[in-house]
């Protein structure tokens, strides 16, 4: 009885050993799975949400829908969607999330100045599977002095004039104005056919303040020693031939413009010129999508904006990298939100929104530049005979462009002259760099 006794003691030793070992080993497989699964944007039992704050208005939908998709293969995650952008300050904006303690997980930056203002709170991607493919335009606005990568090009883009062919054409322009001589000529012939020539959205900061006069500053013959040498005092913008002659294309805009400019916002300017009411946009690819949706049937290019009539200069379109998905450092899902960047620019399915929904021109050399429009393919174009000046503005103090912007307004309302204007510029650059 005994022996029978501690047999069964012992079969129930054994047994008990074989059940933990067993919970022991399944806990492993859960951890790992997880891990595994985390890469992938989590493990089917954790429901990650993962906050996502951009600032291009004019892709909205179209990633709303995208997000869709990534959430349907991967139904552990939610992914939250907030835009603040067009006439809205996406910066300010971000700025008053982190103030408030509601950090975003994915986020916009621009780079250069936004680069160092934001580091302390970004992750490194260098290491990330797509960063070996971006092209090299596209690593320079988040590579710091390290060599470290902290943001994933959102896409090129490119602006200028975007001008309605069909009303050109119906005014007796037959080619493309590139000088500004040849442009005050194609504005007074849409004039003498009743077509108003330019849609000025006067009423955003951005456009006048940031891509209008990043034209000048562009132009200059070494734009970064330029921008160094405000910063040091040994440049200005008095007395610079191509600030002077900044002054040229900006009165011809306002001769030639739409009734109000200075009250006429992204949404007012785009629709005048998609309607037809206009004749050309100082806008840039980005609006492509929105113009289509008005009138899919429009036949548009791009003019570059011209600051005089040095015809080989001139004819440059501004091309960069318009801003960068960053990662917050300290997001709690900092893997998940890896992955989605990284599906966004390696699965079939991003790569489709980016090219064909998004019609963006990708900023990776392993994704084919498909379904691009008129506009698009026109950035593309200049891009590949090399006819294109840089974006400077990222270089500029924090807040500058908005002072610039100011002032522009004060001179379109006819409250200052321009000496007074470049004289509030240097005043601003002086206060705030």
């Amino acid at each position: 009885m005994k022996r029978w006794l501690l047999i069964c003691l012992s079969a129930l030793f054994i047994f008990g050993i074989m059940a933990g070992c067993s919970k022991g080993s399944s806990g492993n497989t859960n951890d790992t799975g997880s891990k595994g699964s985390e890469n992938n944007g989590g493990s089917k039992e954790e429901k990650i949400t993962l906050n996502l704050f951009q600032f291009k208005v004019e892709i909205a939908d179209q990633l709303a829908e995208m997000i869709k998709e990534y959430e349907a293969e991967h139904p552990n995650v939610t992914v939250k969607l907030e835009t603040v952008g067009g006439g809205a300050d996406y910066g300010a904006a971000l700025k008053a999330k982190f103030a408030s303690g509601e950090e975003p997980d994915i986020f916009n930056n621009g780079g250069f100045k936004e680069l160092e203002l934001w580091k302390e709170h970004l992750a490194d991607l260098s290491d990330e599977p797509w960063a070996e493919h971006v092209l090299p335009i596209g690593k320079v606005p988040m590579t710091d002095e390290d060599g470290k990568l902290y943001g994933m090009p959102v896409n090129l883009e490119g602006y200028g004039f975007i001008y309605n062919k069909d009303l050109f054409a119906e005014a007796g322009i037959t080619e493309a104005p590139k000088t500004i001589s040849e442009l005050r000529d194609a504005a007074a012939k849409l004039t003498e056919k009743g077509i108003t020539p330019f849609s000025a959205g006067y009423g955003e900061w951005w456009v006048i303040g940031q891509h209008f006069l990043n034209i000048p500053f562009a132009q200059q013959a070494d734009p970064l020693a330029f921008i160094d040498g405000l910063y040091d005092g040994k440049e200005s913008f008095a007395g610079n031939k191509a600030f002077e002659d900044f002054k040229q294309v900006l009165d011809t805009e306002l001769e030639f413009a739409n009734d109000n400019p200075i009250t006429t916002d992204y949404n007012t300017q785009v629709t005048l010129f998609a309607s037809g009411e206009t004749a050309m946009l100082q806008q840039g690819n980005w609006t492509e999508n929105m113009i289509l949706e008005i009138n899919p049937e429009i036949n548009m290019g791009f003019l570059p904006i011209p600051l005089n009539d040095d015809k080989e200069n001139a004819d440059r379109l501004p091309v960069g990298v318009p801003n960068n998905w960053v990662v917050n450092k300290d997001s709690k899902n900092l893997e998940a939100a890896k992955d989605f960047l990284n599906w966004m620019v390696s699965s079939d399915t991003g790569k489709r929104y980016l090219t064909e929904e998004f019609a963006f021109i990708p900023a990776f050399d392993n994704i084919e530049p498909t379904g691009l429009g008129d506009l698009g393919q026109s950035i593309l174009e200049y891009s590949k005979e090399d006819k294109t000046i840089p974006w400077t503005w990222f270089r500029w103090p924090d807040g500058a462009n908005k002072e610039f912007a100011a002032a522009i307004q004060e001179y379109a309302a006819e409250k200052i002259d321009y000496e007074t204007l470049i004289k509030r510029m240097q005043d601003n650059w002086d206060n705030l760099k």
